[in-house]
């Protein structure tokens, strides 16, 4: 699928992905923990790429994290803006923050690259080497498998990482590899998290 049509692949079942996964209470708690104890590392100003319908924003915003959500969705963004009126969200998407370089101290980027083609992925991680400030944070969640490939996701086709694969990307754009793991939980597909500091 083109990089554009990604989208309007989610603004299409918006209402559907919303009702599922709009609510912090949704997540995994291992991943609310993981998450918050993430942000407490980080100094200044943290970006939410992929922000979807803005619970993770929230949620982070509630515990203190100075962050704003961006989306490349504007049902989503529309959402967010709804239902968390006290935060910060806007139109956005990985390959161009519309930051100054070096203004962030944090990027969370919670499954927003999923669907991104494994050839343009660097562009996002150089995107977020410009962005954050040296000794700047990123926490980046994915799905895990043994080979890089496409699978048939609910929305539109999106990519298992090995981990030490992705973690090699990451670390070419600059950054250096904080914590790497994976985990399986019932009925849902196999995480990654990576998190990684600017070198």
């Amino acid at each position: 699928m083109v990089e554009d049509e990604v989208p309007a692949a989610y603004g299409a079942r918006a209402a559907e992905y919303i009702e599922l996964f709009g609510s912090i209470d949704a997540a995994a708690e291992a991943d609310r923990d993981a998450l918050l104890a993430w942000s407490k590392t980080v100094t200044g100003s943290v970006i939410d790429v992929g922000c979807g319908p803005g619970q993770w924003t929230a949620f982070l915003a509630g515990h203190g994290l100075d962050i704003e959500g961006i989306d490349p969705t504007l049902e989503f963004v529309a959402a967010a803006q709804q239902h968390y009126p006290a935060h910060r969200f806007r139109l956005g998407r990985a390959e161009a923050l519309d930051v100054d370089d070096g203004a962030l101290g944090g990027i969370l980027s919670w499954f927003s690259l999923i669907h991104t083609d494994p050839a343009l992925i660097d562009l996002a991680f150089a995107e977020f080497a410009r962005a954050l400030r040296p000794g700047g944070a990123l926490a980046l969640g994915f799905f895990e498998g043994p080979a890089l490939e496409p699978f048939p996701h609910a929305v539109t086709t999106a990519h298992y990482w090995p981990i030490t694969e992705l973690a090699a990307r990451v670390e070419a754009a600059g950054f250096t590899i904080v914590d790497a793991r994976a985990r399986t939980d019932p009925g849902v597909r196999r995480q990654g998290i990576i998190l990684a500091s600017l070198s």
